[in-house]
């Protein structure tokens, strides 16, 4: 995950003594998980009492040890009930650099063990304080490894969380199978801004050892936010990119009028089949522009050009999923959040070539297509779960808007070469 908050190096004079968390009212109440397959998972409540109905969503799973924070305010996890697979949560507490939006986005949070002190120079708050202020529902004291292990056998699947003994359990089930299917949802309406911004923040202080800064703008890049993360935005700013964020729905003559000098289409939550509008879109400027996309906005581009997605079974969610360059052969430590993926037999068939396998189960990671200037990838290049692995890509959409012309085999390894050179000096 991107600035995870547990390694940091300490600023002068940061006290290593662990504070106490703010009192937490919740700390008595009793809380149910209500999966829609009739299962029952039992817990303690934290963060925000629910109202009179269960928060309802999708029970999905992320598998990384650390960053919290990143991926509660994901915007990705929109309408979904996020399970960490870590037993301990909460060590480090909540930092204000350390959001990818303005706040949390899931529908309820479900973990082993809270920590109740917070050891963080950088903190400004608990995580239970927080969640209850954003209005979060979460659960602590069930066995994760069964229910991530119940979900990855059965499938990730809907569920309400619910405090108290009011309701039945059978009440609990029947509200979770009632709630709204993510498949069909066009969820990247929800998070994608009204109206048109400018970009204004680069990595800073969190540029990896070794990079120079892009400097002036160089580039003007129209960046539609589907839902996007911060830190894909900020690595576009740090390699000199003049960038401008626009609604899901921007219409092609809006793009084809501000002339870019490239499109990125960003990543965001929900069936991407369902994103009909900024699917049409891309459609209209296939090739007119350079274009690269991450998650989401991998979906969207694959969609635009004829081919297919599906639901995987339980997603590809945490710091730490392998995925292989096809076109170099090198190996990257990813970080990834989707529960969709592109069909590889109808994307070939559209003109798009796989560029990246993820190595658990060999599904496409990435493509470019072969004839027009236009590649994205499923996972997360601005995430860091440890090292910098996949940050080539964004140098990859760089050298697209410098020669207007599909990527090649060789444009990928000149700056995997550049990114591997830069982490052996970090």
């Amino acid at each position: 995950m991107p600035r995870s908050s547990n390694s940091n190096p300490r600023s002068a004079g940061a006290t290593d003594a662990p504070r106490a968390t703010a009192t937490d009212e919740t700390a008595a109440i009793t809380a149910r998980l209500a999966l829609e397959d009739g299962s029952i998972f039992r817990g303690t409540a934290f963060g925000a009492l629910p109202g009179s109905a269960p928060a309802a969503g999708e029970v999905v799973f992320n598998t990384a040890m650390c960053g919290y924070q990143e991926a509660l305010t994901d915007p990705s996890y929109t309408g979904q009930i996020l399970v960490m697979t870590a037993p301990e949560i909460g060590n480090y507490g909540i930092t204000a650099e350390d959001q990818e939006s303005r706040g949390p986005a899931v529908r309820g949070f479900v973990i082993r063990e809270r920590s109740r002190r917070v050891s963080n120079h950088r903190a400004i708050s608990d995580l239970s304080t927080w969640l209850a202020g954003a209005g979060v529902p979460g659960i602590e004291g069930i066995d994760t490894r069964a229910l991530v292990r119940h979900l990855r056998s059965r499938g990730v699947m809907r569920g309400v969380i619910a405090f108290g003994d009011a309701a039945t359990d059978e009440s609990l089930v029947a509200a979770a199978r009632g709630s709204e299917s993510m498949s069909g949802q066009n969820l990247a309406g929800c998070v994608s801004p009204r109206s048109a911004s400018k970009w204004r923040d680069s990595l800073g202080d969190w540029r990896p050892r070794g990079v120079e800064s892009g400097g002036g703008a160089r580039f003007k890049v129209l960046a539609i936010d589907c839902g996007a993360k911060h830190n894909i935005l900020r690595h576009l700013a740090e390699r000199g990119c003049d960038v401008t964020v626009v609604p899901h729905d921007v219409p092609a003559r809006e793009i084809d009028s501000l002339k870019p000098d490239g499109l990125f289409i960003s990543n965001g939550p929900g069936d991407p089949a369902a994103v009909e509008a900024t699917i049409a879109t891309l459609r209209q400027v296939a090739g007119r522009v350079p274009t690269f996309g991450i998650c989401l906005g991998h979906q969207l581009l694959a969609l635009a050009l004829g081919a297919k997605t599906w639901k995987l079974k339980f997603g590809h969610r945490g710091a730490n999923q392998p995925v292989r360059n096809l076109l170099t052969g090198r190996v990257e430590i990813t970080s990834q959040n989707h529960g969709f993926c592109v069909d590889e037999a109808s994307l070939r068939a559209a003109g798009g070539e796989p560029t990246h396998q993820h190595l658990n189960d060999g599904t496409v990671a990435g493509f470019r297509h072969l004839e027009l200037p236009i590649f994205s990838v499923q996972y997360h290049p601005e995430a860091s779960p440890g090292p910098h692995d996949s940050s080539y890509l964004f140098d990859c959409f760089v050298r697209m808007m410098e020669t207007k012309r599909p990527l090649t085999r060789e444009d990928m390894e000149s700056a995997q070469q550049r990114a591997a050179a830069v982490a052996a000096v970090s």
